[in-house]
C-alpha cells in the first residue's frame, strides 16, 4: 500500500500528487513511468513519473481524470492509499550530450516533459521550452517550466493567454532562427505527429514519448506494441520496454493514433458507470 502524501488539483481535469513510494523515488528518472492499481481488483494504468524527491521518498505523478481508473484514483485524498505503485519502468530519456534543447508539451503531456525541462536544466543545457493547451483554464505547471527553462513560449488555441496558436506553429517560427541538438516533444499523438513533421526539414533529432495501451508493463501482453519505419522495413516494437521515447521520424503515427481509439466506446462506458457509482454514494 503506497500512501498519498500530498494533492494538488491543478485544473479542472487534471491533478498531481505526491505518493510515498521511497524505492521507486529513489531509482527513476526522467522519461520512466509507474503502474499502479487503485484497489486490488482494479484496472492497471501506467503513468509517467513526473519527479521525485528521493530524500522525502515520494514520486509525484499528474493525471487526467478521464477514464474509470483515474476518476476512482481522484476519489482518493491525502492520508489515503494505492494498492499497488510498481515501477520504475521504461527507458529513460537519453540526455546525454545536449547543449541546447527544445521541450514541446501540450496538455497534461507537460508533467511528462517538465522532468526532461528541469535535469537538462541541472545538466546546464539551453532550454527552449514550448507549452500549448486548449484555453487558459486548462493551463499547468508555467512556473516550474519557467524555472527549468531559459526561454518558455505559452501557447493557447484560442489566445485567452500567451501567444494564439499551437506549439507546432511556434516551433516552425524558431527553427527558422535557430537549431538544436534534440527537440523532445511530449502529448497528444496528433500533437507529436505535427511536431516530428515541423522538425524533419531541419535533420534535428525529434523524440516523442508514446503512451499506448499498455496492461502489465513488462512487454509480455503486448497491447503497447508500435510499428517503426526503418531502413524501408517495417518494425514491431513496445512502448513498455523499447521506449516509452521513439525517434518521430520512424513511428507509423497514423496506426498509434487508430489504435489508441479501439477502445473508446468501452472506456466511455466504464468512466460513465464510476462516475454514477461516486454520486450514489455521495446521496447516501
Amino acid at each position: 500500500m503506497y500512501k498519498i502524501i500530498r494533492k494538488k488539483i491543478l485544473n479542472p481535469t487534471v491533478t498531481e500528487m505526491h505518493v510515498y513510494a521511497p524505492l521507486v523515488a529513489r531509482k527513476a528518472l526522467p522519461g520512466q513511468f509507474i503502474i499502479l492499481r487503485v484497489s486490488e481488483d482494479g484496472e492497471r494504468i501506467p503513468l509517467t513519473v513526473a519527479g521525485c524527491n528521493k530524500e522525502e521518498g515520494t514520486v509525484r505523478i499528474i493525471f487526467q481524470v478521464v477514464g474509470a481508473t483515474t476518476v476512482r484514483l481522484n476519489e482518493l485524498n491525502e492520508g489515503e492509499y494505492i494498492h499497488d505503485f510498481v515501477g520504475p519502468l521504461g527507458t529513460p530519456t537519453d540526455l546525454k550530450g545536449l547543449k541546447k534543447a527544445c521541450i514541446v508539451g501540450g496538455g497534461v503531456g507537460c508533467a511528462i516533459a517538465l522532468p526532461i525541462a528541469e535535469a537538462l536544466h541541472d545538466m546546464g543545457c539551453e532550454v527552449v521550452s514550448i507549452v500549448g493547451f486548449r484555453t487558459e483554464s486548462l493551463l499547468i505547471l508555467e512556473n516550474e517550466f519557467k524555472q527549468a527553462s531559459d526561454r518558455l513560449y505559452v501557447m493557447t488555441d484560442d489566445g485567452t493567454y500567451g501567444e494564439k496558436g499551437n506549439v507546432s506553429q511556434k516551433l516552425s517560427q524558431i527553427l527558422k532562427d535557430e537549431t538544436f541538438d534534440k527537440v523532445i516533444t511530449i502529448g497528444p499523438l496528433v500533437m507529436m505527429k505535427s511536431v516530428a513533421q515541423t522538425t524533419k526539414p531541419t535533420g534535428i533529432p525529434c523524440v516523442v514519448s508514446m503512451n499506448p495501451i499498455m496492461i502489465d508493463g513488462t512487454g509480455m501482453c503486448g497491447g503497447c506494441r508500435l510499428t517503426l519505419h526503418q531502413d524501408g522495413k517495417s518494425v514491431t516494437k513496445f512502448a513498455c520496454v523499447d521506449g516509452p521515447d521513439f525517434n518521430g521520424y520512424e513511428v507509423d503515427f497514423d496506426e498509434a493514433i487508430s489504435r489508441s481509439h479501439l477502445y473508446r466506446n468501452f472506456e466511455r462506458h466504464a468512466y460513465d458507470e464510476a462516475c454514477h457509482l461516486f454520486k450514489k454514494e455521495e446521496v447516501k
